[in-house]
């Protein structure tokens, strides 16, 4: 058995999925850090959770942020400097930072986000 194998992933309750607006985004306190989640009824999956830190205004608001579609890629807009970050990796479409992004599953209608750090 490797490390991988023997290792389980610790899931957070943070929210009933009707307490998400679709569209846009919540912010949450997960251990000692703030996450953002984003409820896109379309998308599969419909629920994504990155930082809420952005990392170039200094400042936990990307939860604040516009949600939009760029050349397919789904993406909140910094509302500080209106960079644009993927939903589905935090990663920042015009410099070289990420906000991060956590393992989001739905159980029955309950929204659970893998620990941090995890």
């Amino acid at each position: 058995m490797t490390v991988a194998e023997r290792t389980e992933t610790t899931w957070i309750d943070i929210c009933g999925l009707d307490d998400l607006v679709p569209h846009s985004g919540v912010a949450a306190l997960v251990g000692k850090r703030q996450i953002a989640l984003f409820l896109i009824p379309y998308a599969e999956p419909s629920v994504y959770a990155i930082g809420n830190w952005d990392p170039l205004g200094h400042a936990n608001v990307l939860s604040r942020g516009i949600v939009g579609d760029i050349g397919g890629e789904l993406v909140v807009a910094s509302p500080l400097h209106k960079q644009h970050y993927r939903l589905t990796d935090g990663s920042c479409l015009e410099e070289d930072v990420s906000a991060g992004s956590y393992a989001v599953r739905i159980v029955g209608d309950r929204v659970q986000v893998a620990q941090p750090g995890v």
